[in-house]
């Protein structure tokens, strides 16, 4: 898994999706690899559909 500074996790009060870059999002058609500044701005979150500021890094 990746290190806890590379992951990102949703802060809608009901999602808690984590974002991880090893997985990058099949929804969202974001490859594997894709680093969470890397992500399109208009990206969303693939659980609540929240924006990328909704997310915030775990470490």
């Amino acid at each position: 898994m990746a290190k806890p500074e590379n992951l990102y996790q949703c802060q809608t009060s009901n999602c808690g999706y984590l974002y991880n870059p090893e997985k990058g999002d099949k929804k969202g058609k974001i490859k594997k690899g894709t680093i969470f500044e890397k992500l399109p701005k208009e990206w969303k979150c693939p659980v609540c559909g929240a924006g990328k500021k909704m997310l915030k890094p775990l470490g």
